[in-house]
């Protein structure tokens, strides 16, 4: 079996491509995962193929990155339209770091929306491949009624439900056609020294030679040729199929590049498991590619048994299928399989680093509708999390309860279903609760005594401290300067312990942070002085010291890595600013053509909004990663309206 992803945007026609692409021999046999992965399997040219259609939104980016690992080669999916050719640029970033060779299908070509050379030039902005037309539009006024083939310089006529039509190349379209064709044979002669001696010698190299080195140079992964049609009316879908049949490398060679880049034995690398997902009382599906040989139920896979091998189509478990190599296959009870993952038959291996998702912008907590859900939730989730990893799953620092980081609200909408359709939880969702903190702007003093008689022994300490704000940062110090032995030694820790205790809430109801405690003199009792008498004393009387000293609230500042393509950089000035940020400054993304790295400092409060603002911004594209930098102070209604929040019954501290 030969398998290829097709991928790209939302809305260029990925599921139509893959519709007729299967259906040019036969009927096709389909199936589909929860997460928007459809498979096809079908036959072309007395070969089995399968075809992962990858879901388009880019919250689901890290499902295509997997099929990718999976997959011969790849058609990236693109609109007709120049000013979308933003939208494809994550895909293209994704494809080129995979290694996967691909065929780049400009769809809907029969919807006029732009000149050919135009998208081609605005999708090599992101792509260090050369884009390299292997086809040019034949147009009859503004309709594009057929396409001229480069290398065997014939012209084809679309025909609605047929077959196109063989004509002749159109004289408004041979001038057009001869330098286009120059340009090809110019870009391949790069990659053959034969070619570049037959163009110098000014001869013309025959077709069959010319579709060897095309297919050579894709194999090898060295240009992106550009294909064109309309899927919708079936238009060049037959060009599109011959070109992977013919130019598209074999399974050994899917192989060979996993080996290399996960660092694993070529000869030892039995499969690559790429996709998974949860089933109603059947429990975790495993999608499997074979990389060769010997596979079945039972047999030793990732260091333990293989459970049942399951038809993609139907479903149905048989115990006689002994997978070939290239050949895609489900399994059920095959839990300890992780996804993504290269396979040997006693080891699992990490993917390799490309298929790491982008960052998880959008943070919730999920609250389960009753205790029994909330029993089943958190082990649900890391189930979940096991077979998307555009998710993780945290728990929240304050509360406890359970948070999850998506892509986005589609990511999460889906995800909240999931757990309601397959594990029956019900779940609703809440923003998580800001972490602040408070500190003081000016030192005090206090002495503070506490004494309590009991029928017993009594309870005296006696203790002067002087509190003071520390620099930023340096979080709580304590230090003692004491003489003549007004407090025992052996009492100044419980001084210090006191004290610490004093700063897990101050006076607005938040943990105190940055602020240095002295304890410089004081009193004891040689019958009723005790550690707890003085840790009691150096907590009341920092509280009473912190509510003098003028608290301040204090908001955590992120610092953000915002990943874009360049045209949207001069956009992220004016978001940062509206949200009270600082620019620190963006640099070309040197692993991305066409993307930069945009640098900030945001308030903590304001991530969700960034979020909201990169996505419209971007058109969905923008994504960032945040580390948390330091607490500053936030003063006035912003403050204070954050302070009564805060003192409100219910709300989390």
């Amino acid at each position: 079996m030969r398998c290829f992803t097709v991928l790209g945007p939302s809305q260029t026609g990925k599921s139509t491509v893959v519709e007729k692409l299967g259906s040019l021999e036969g009927a096709p046999r389909k199936s589909s995962s929860p997460y928007g992965l459809n498979l096809t399997e079908f036959t072309f040219g007395n070969e089995a193929w399968c075809a992962l259609d990858a879901p388009g939104p880019n919250e689901a980016l890290a499902h295509a990155q997997h099929a990718l690992l999976a997959s011969d080669a790849c058609i990236l999916c693109v609109s007709s339209a120049p000013e979308e050719a933003v939208l494809a640029a994550p895909y293209l970033r994704i494809v080129e770091a995979s290694g996967t060779p691909c065929i780049l299908f400009v769809n809907r070509m029969d919807e006029p929306r732009g000149r050919l050379r135009d998208v081609i030039a605005a999708l090599q902005d992101y792509a260090n491949h050369t884009l390299l037309l292997r086809q040019i539009p034949i147009r009859e006024g503004d309709r594009i009624i057929g396409s001229c083939d480069l290398i065997s310089e014939r012209a084809w006529r679309y025909r609605e439900g047929q077959t196109s039509a063989l004509i002749a190349i159109p004289e408004n379209t041979a001038e057009r056609e001869h330098e286009a064709r120059t340009e090809l044979l110019e870009h391949l002669s790069e990659f053959d020294d034969w070619l570049l001696e037959e163009l110098i010698e000014d001869r013309e190299p025959p077709s069959d030679a010319l579709y060897a080195i095309s297919s050579r140079v894709l194999r090898e992964n060295r240009i992106i040729p550009v294909l064109i049609g309309a899927a919708s009316h079936g238009n060049g879908m037959m060009r599109l199929m011959k070109a992977l049949r013919h130019e598209a490398p074999p399974v050994g060679v899917l192989r060979q590049r996993l080996a290399r880049a996960g660092n694993v034995d070529e000869n030892k690398l039995t499969a690559v498991s790429f996709h998974a997902y949860h089933r109603q009382n059947v429990g975790k599906t495993v999608l499997v590619r074979a990389l060769g040989e010997g596979l079945r139920q039972g047999a030793s896979l990732g260091g333990s048994s293989l459970g049942a091998v399951q038809h993609l189509a139907n479903g149905r478990s048989n115990s006689a299928v002994v997978p070939a190599s290239g050949d895609v296959f489900a399994t059920v009870k095959s839990d300890h399989l992780p996804v993504p993952s290269l396979l040997t038959s006693n080891a699992v291996a990490a993917p390799p680093e490309w298929t790491e998702p982008p960052t998880p912008m959008l943070e919730r907590i999920l609250v389960p509708g009753s205790e029994r859900d909330e029993n089943k939730l958190s082990e649900t989730l890391a189930k979940l999390s096991e077979t998307d990893r555009g998710l993780t799953v945290l728990q929240e620092e304050s509360t406890g309860a359970q948070l999850v980081r998506a892509q986005g609200p589609v990511h999460l909408r889906d995800l909240c279903r999931t757990l309601s359709d397959v594990f029956h939880i019900d779940v609703t969702d809440r923003p998580p609760t800001p972490i602040y903190r408070e500190t003081i702007a000016k030192p005090s003093e206090v002495h503070y005594r506490h004494r309590k008689q009991t029928g017993g022994a009594g309870q005296f300490a006696d203790v002067k401290l002087s509190i003071r704000p520390n620099e930023r940062g340096r979080g709580f110090t304590f230090s003692e300067t004491v003489k003549g032995g007004v407090v025992p030694r052996n009492y100044i820790p419980a001084v210090e312990a006191g004290a610490r205790e004093a700063m897990e809430k101050g006076p607005l109801g938040f943990q105190v942070i940055d602020v240095g405690v002295t304890l410089y003199d004081g009193q004891h009792h040689a019958v009723d002085s005790s550690e707890h008498a003085f840790r009691t004393a150096s907590k009341m009387g920092v509280r009473q010291a912190l509510s003098e000293g003028s608290a301040v609230l204090m908001q955590p500042v992120f610092r953000s890595e915002i990943h874009i393509p360049s045209i949207y950089s001069g956009s992220l000035v004016q978001i940062v600013s509206a949200l009270k940020g600082q620019v620190l400054g963006f640099d070309r993304d040197e692993t991305a053509k066409g993307w930069d790295i945009f640098r900030a400092l945001i308030p903590g409060g304001a991530l969700d909004d960034l979020a909201r603002a990169l996505r419209s911004a971007t058109q969905g594209i923008g994504y960032f990663s945040k580390t948390f930098d330091h607490f500053e102070e936030l003063y006035g209604k912003e403050a204070d309206a954050i302070v009564r929040a805060h003192e409100e019954p219910g709300v989390a501290h």
